[in-house]
């Protein structure tokens, strides 16, 4: 008991003249000390205000994304094409802009304009969000294929398949490439692919294509 006591009067002996030699130097320094106090309260309202922007830009983005899905799904995909690329330029970061760009790729291999869709998703699909990294890659290898570059194709669809959460999406996309593969004239690595199904997903529908292709392409032999 008594050593307890000797250690917490040792201890508030160390500490009072921390708190002393603490007080002397902000009394001593007030013009440090104030540019300190003020720099963490503007740090504090721009974290606040860089929050409450992001939700303002979110929710603003959210409901111009609602107007491009409806002139979408009537068709009218020039509209379409260009609020979503507004969305995009305007509202980079949101995850309504995110789905703009998916969008806006479906868009433009619908009016017939791969090329257009690669530039929109070439630098995306890499750091996209969890959600839409295996859907941004399967319309990029979906755009490839529209431009007769199956090589670029395949992989991109092996690279979504990677990505997939879901595993039909992960076996239709291990088709789409084992598909391209074998269009690139690369008949092992389309082998190799249809065998990761049959392997890996036997549960899942493309299970059936990826055995007739299989059939195929060994000649019966699997």
């Amino acid at each position: 008991m008594a050593t307890q006591t000797v250690t917490h009067a040792g201890a508030t002996t160390q500490v009072e003249p921390f708190l002393e030699r603490a007080l002397e130097w902000t009394k001593a320094h007030k013009r440090a000390t104030g540019w300190v106090v003020t720099a963490l309260v503007v740090g504090a309202v721009l974290f606040v205000w860089t929050v409450s922007s992001n939700r303002r830009s979110e929710t603003i983005a959210g409901r111009q994304l609602q107007g491009a899905r409806y002139a979408y799904e009537n068709q009218n995909l020039p509209l379409a094409a260009s609020e979503l690329a507004r969305i995009v330029e305007n509202y980079s970061g949101t995850n309504a802009a995110a789905e703009g760009r998916l969008l806006l790729a479906q868009v433009r291999l619908l009016q017939g304009q791969p090329q257009q869709a690669v530039e929109v998703l070439r630098d995306f699909a890499p750091s996209a969000g969890a959600a839409f990294r295996a859907q941004a890659y399967g319309l990029l290898g979906a755009a490839y294929e529209n431009l007769g570059r199956p090589q670029e194709a395949a992989e991109a669809y092996e690279t979504g398949a990677g990505r997939a959460r879901l595993a039909f999406l992960k076996a239709q996309m291990l088709s789409d490439a084992g598909r391209a593969w074998a269009v690139a004239g690369d008949t092992a690595k389309a082998i190799l692919v249809y065998r990761q199904i049959v392997k890996e997903l036997p549960k899942e529908g493309a299970v059936t294509e990826a055995k007739v292709r299989l059939g195929e392409l060994t000649k019966g032999t699997l």
